[in-house]
């Protein structure tokens, strides 16, 4: 419980630091949701999708919350949005885990539209997995390792300098030490959210 009150006090201090942080808000809502603090859980997801109406992950999150305070219809109203989102952006396993939900309630399925078949991915570029586009690839890998590989080639240039500077904001706001594991590995995660990597 000590870990998880220290996570919150971070993402607080990061979302008030930046109100316009998605991410921000977001990681704090999973920091409620995991201390059971629901109140602060369904009012941070929903700062993060007012911030960006295309996070399909907070709409599912949001609908938790909202289930474990009681609050069923609200959350089969923020579970059927979060699927149609879901299914525009191309987010798969949201999708599905929100439509498991809902049927697993009870509650209607939105119905969801066939795919349609995407332009050809050329020469350079990349489907990114974060504006669920195709766009220029990068250059190189930005790692060397299967992280760096993955993000090169599932990450367009614009997502992934977002990143760059998102990246710099969360090292900052919550003091990371990169040479420290833990430290890493919540950067690894705060990134993974944002580039909409699994």
């Amino acid at each position: 419980m000590a870990d998880t009150n220290v996570r919150i006090e971070q993402f607080r201090k990061m979302a008030a630091d930046d109100p316009d942080n998605e991410l921000g808000h977001f990681s704090l809502g999973r920091a409620y949701l995991d201390a059971d603090l629901h109140d602060g859980a369904i009012a941070s997801f929903q700062r993060a999708i007012d911030l960006n109406p295309q996070m399909s992950r907070a709409y599912q999150l949001l609908g938790v919350a909202l289930l474990r305070k009681g609050h069923k219809d609200l959350a089969i109203g923020a579970l059927g949005k979060g699927i149609l989102v879901a299914q525009e952006r191309g987010d798969r396993m949201p999708c599905n885990e929100m439509v498991q939900m809902l049927r697993d309630m009870g509650a209607p399925v939105p119905e969801l539209k066939k795919a349609e078949a995407p332009r050809p991915v050329g020469d350079g570029e990349v489907f990114c997995h974060r504006c669920n586009r195709i766009g220029p690839k990068l250059a190189s890998a930005p790692f060397n390792n299967a992280q760096g590989r993955e993000i090169c080639e599932k990450i367009c240039q614009p997502c992934w300098r977002e990143w760059i500077a998102m990246g710099t904001k969360v090292i900052n706001e919550l003091r990371l030490s990169m040479v420290d594991p833990e430290a890493q590995r919540i950067f690894d995660q705060h990134m993974r959210e944002f580039l909409n990597l699994s």
